[in-house]
């Protein structure tokens, strides 16, 4: 139980560090350089601020809903419910 709840955490870490990286590293630390980039007609760093990190938010937490499954699945801690 000790080794699941280390690997739950190691992924908490791993999905929150990405997490921090593109909100804040692509729409305020590297917003200077994304300016100068558009989509469509707005700077990358405004896009990314307002719906880039809000995407890789909502796949982040497809990505550890995934991966705890398959934890689960392997501790026997699953539910057993497939529907």
């Amino acid at each position: 139980m000790r080794d699941y709840w280390k690997k739950n955490q190691i992924l908490i870490a791993v999905l929150l560090t990405i997490w921090a990286l593109v909100s804040f590293g692509f729409s305020i630390i590297l917003a200077r350089p994304l300016y100068e980039l558009k989509i469509g007609s707005l700077p990358m760093s405004f896009w990314w601020a307002q719906q880039g990190s809000m995407f890789v938010f909502v796949i982040l937490i497809f990505v550890y809903a995934r991966v705890m499954d398959r934890l689960d699945k392997k501790y026997g801690l699953d539910d057993g419910d497939e529907s």
